[in-house]
């Protein structure tokens, strides 16, 4: 469980450093020997204050881009669109380098030798160390969720052997930046306009033995034997006062040792991290070699199963590094961002990316860790109601293909194919939904209600009814692809776009199924029932595929990255081959189609059709995208690459991973789906499926050898199998096999464990 290099990261190769976070700190480790560079990133440093960007034209115009789109004139709607429903200004907030710590070392001309810079996931902790001259210098640097503070511990073989100077900077946009003790120094400011946010980084230097003294606005340490740095970064969005909060955090951390702080850390995230093993078939003799020569070596053809074991652990660690309760929910870089104006704004992009970062969350046994992301959704409302209300005169709360730290709801960017989709918040509210199935957690459900609730009134008002008596959005688009019409003209803006239609239908049910859980609202679930009967339904098209839009529209670019109608195959559950085997087999031509004309060019797009050929139970498919995903979209440091840099991929890839090994999403859990002939031997413990359960598989040959299901929530367990299989508990048979639906049944008892044996 260990990334590593024989090399430093090029201090301006931001894509070789390795990242290390707790949430709410970010840091990208670069390992250098003359000048070692720490990038910086606070979860809350983001340009300006909260505003009201809601276009007040958009109400006045709506009826009108209406009209104009069933008339099928759609270059006038759009250009009504650009003007009437853009965000005012288009733009929302964005996300900020918090700076760089520089270390730069005395000069040393001796030779160095036995360089090695690494990640160890499985305790979170990032090293650097080798030899110079007859002297072994190391540096371990972490960030601690327990304790708040990033530490590194700078230490050599011999005494008197540690003198560097350390720089605490940033590049533009900062106040203040001094040394405001012999060991301390503090970096603070305010982004944006008055209402800005305010921010501080304080990094503290305790050396053991030598001189440690400050000169301007840097330290100096001379002939120390072991030096440990603390940093910590607050802005005041959560109502601190930063150099305070920073001040007492680190004071507080001085008063453990070294030790405490480091011990105390690996154990609160192997907690976590612990939860999950995979292992697969591999090489020892490959698994012993740099992580960037082994990404090389599957670039040339080769197999390393150990590899994809590591990445699909990376995934796990870089959620639970990015996303801790209390925190801000993974953005599009996660925390880890080296500019100023990062890529897309470093925004959280509603229209899939932030979806998939959350992907992994339940499967993965990190439920906790979803927690940032419904905050987020809570944080949302208010401006959800102000843009529903002032846009379209609709109740409830609506959100586009972006927001902000604030909850920004208002349409973002000025772009055609992805700005003017209202779906954002909805496809949001069905995490709340998962988090429920995986859980059973009913006190839940009960305060998610109402946030499901108003997300689905806001379409109670908006959706209208077309020339077939269906209800459609409108306007909307399929996110950020475009179609062509007969007459060569091309279109984004539309009537009812696919994925519109099954967001809806699985919101719709998800409030339903919760009104009848809960026993509570049942005038307002029948009122859903009647809308959801005459939603579209997804309908093939002239290429044997899933039709993107209303009408069977060709797209302008038939590989492209998005394949949004495939959003009722996965992540939905309104695609499956058992209950839907002809639509089923439309999705099978639809991703065909898309990979034919060069799909998946993305990251995050191969990590989606992954995930795809795992429900479609491809296992040779997906494990062929998986590959495709470490050799064509993957960076050096096992980051996935858009490009640029975006998250998304790896929680993506990591969900896929999982989506092959077992699958619940169906009412029924399925062993190894889509395992591929390559991953022929292996086990995978602490996997998580719906009915709360917890799930461990063995398996030889491409064969189930044995699994176990541990019953948190104690529900009803079904199993589908084709394979003659038995479920023991406490040594006694137990459940019903329906022979015709290939269904195992049984009852489960909250903390009991359930044996499955292949006879």
């Amino acid at each position: 469980m260990k990334l590593w290099y024989t090399k430093p990261a090029e201090l301006d190769n931001w894509n070789e450093a390795l990242p290390i976070g707790n949430g709410s700190i970010g840091a990208m480790v670069f390992g250098g020997i003359k000048s070692e560079r720490i990038q910086l990133n606070e979860e809350t440093v983001w340009d300006g204050g909260p505003r009201d960007r809601n276009n007040k034209d958009a109400l006045k115009y709506l009826p009108k881009i209406r009209k104009l789109l069933f008339e099928g004139n759609i270059k006038e709607a759009e250009k009504l669109t650009s003007l009437a429903m853009a965000g005012t200004p288009e733009d929302s907030r964005h996300y900020e380098s918090l700076g760089d710590i520089f270390l730069t070392f005395n000069e040393n001309t001796d030779e160095v030798t036995n360089y090695e810079r690494s990640l160890d996931i499985s305790n979170a902790i990032a090293e650097v160390k080798y030899k110079q001259g007859d002297v072994d210098f190391r540096r371990e640097i972490f960030i601690s969720s327990v304790d708040k503070v990033m530490v590194m511990k700078v230490s050599s073989s011999k005494k008197s052997y540690i003198s560097f100077t350390l720089n605490l900077s940033r590049e533009r946009y900062f106040d203040y930046i001094d040394a405001v003790s012999d060991d301390t120094i503090i970096l603070k400011g305010k982004s944006g306009s008055e209402e800005g946010i305010r921010f501080c980084s304080m990094v503290k230097v305790e050396a053991d033995g030598g001189n440690t003294y400050s000169i301007g606005n840097k330290i100096v340490v001379e002939n120390s034997d072991e030096v440990t740095i603390l940093l910590t970064a607050r802005t005041d969005y959560y109502k601190d006062e930063p150099v305070k909060w920073c001040s007492e955090t680190i004071e507080k951390a001085m008063k453990k040792t070294y030790s405490d702080l480091k011990n105390d850390h690996i154990a609160d995230y192997k907690c976590l991290f612990d939860r999950v093993t995979l292992k697969l078939d591999k090489d020892e003799k490959v698994d012993k070699m740099p992580t960037d020569q082994r990404l090389i070596r599957m670039q040339d053809g080769k197999e390393d199963l150990g590899l994809i074991s590591l990445y699909f652990q990376y995934g796990r660690y870089l959620l639970i590094s990015s996303s801790r309760p209390g925190t801000l929910p993974a953005n599009l870089q996660g925390v880890w961002n080296k500019d100023m104006i990062a890529p897309w704004g470093g925004r959280f992009t509603i229209n899939i990316n932030t979806e998939m970062n959350y992907w992994p969350a339940e499967t993965c046994n990190l439920s906790e860790l979803h927690t940032p992301l419904f905050d987020h959704i809570e944080r949302m409302r208010a401006p959800g109601r102000i843009t529903a209300k002032k846009m379209y005169d609709c109740r409830g709360f609506v959100c586009h293909h972006n927001t902000d730290i604030w909850g920004d709801t208002a349409p973002q960017d000025l772009w055609m194919p992805a700005t003017q989709w209202p779906m954002g918040a909805a496809w949001l509210c069905l995490h709340l939904w998962e988090h429920y199935e995986f859980t059973k957690d009913y006190a839940f459900l009960e305060k998610a209600y109402d946030t499901m609730k108003e997300s689905a009134l806001f379409f109670v008002d908006f959706l209208i009814e077309n020339e077939k008596g269906q209800l459609v959005t409108c306007p909307s688009v399929s996110p950020e692809n475009t179609y062509s019409l007969p007459n060569g003209q091309t279109g984004c803006i539309c009537i009812g776009p696919s994925m519109d239609s099954q967001i809806l239908f699985a919101l719709f049910s998800n409030c339903i199924n919760a009104s009848n859980i809960l026993e509570c609202d049942y005038e307002f679930r029948d009122k859903l029932y009647g809308l959801r009967d005459r939603l579209p339904k997804p309908t093939i098209g002239k290429y044997g595929q899933i039709q993107e839009w209303a009408e069977d529209y060709d797209e302008l670019e038939p590989g492209h990255r998005h394949i949004s109608q495939l959003f009722a195959l996965h992540p939905s559950n309104q695609i499956n081959l058992q209950q839907t085997p002809e639509l089923a087999a439309a999705a099978k031509k639809t991703i065909e189609r898309r990979l034919t004309y060069g799909g998946g060019h993305t990251g995050w797009s191969r990590a989606w059709i992954i995930n795809m050929w795992a429900r479609l139970e491809e296992g040779d498919l997906a494990y062929k995208n998986i590959k495709a995903l470490l050799t064509k979209s993957t960076l050096p440091n096992l980051l996935d690459n858009h490009p640029p840099f975006q998250i998304d991929g790896n929680f993506g890839g990591s969900s896929g991973i999982v989506e092959m090994l077992i699958q619940s999403h169906g009412g029924w859990i399925k062993f190894l789906p889509a395992l591929p002939k390559t991953w022929s031997h292996g086990e995978v413990k602490g996997l998580c499926a719906r009915g709360g359960f917890e799930v461990d598989i063995m398996w030889s040959h491409c064969n189930l050898v044995k699994a176990t299901i541990f019953s948190k929530a104690g529900q009803l367990c079904k199993i589908y199998s084709n394979d003659n299989i038995s479920v023991m508990c406490n040594n006694k048979s137990v459940g019903s096999y329906d022979k015709e639906k290939s269904l195992i049944t049984f009852e489960t008892k909250v903390g009991e464990t359930y044996e499955v044996i292949k006879n």
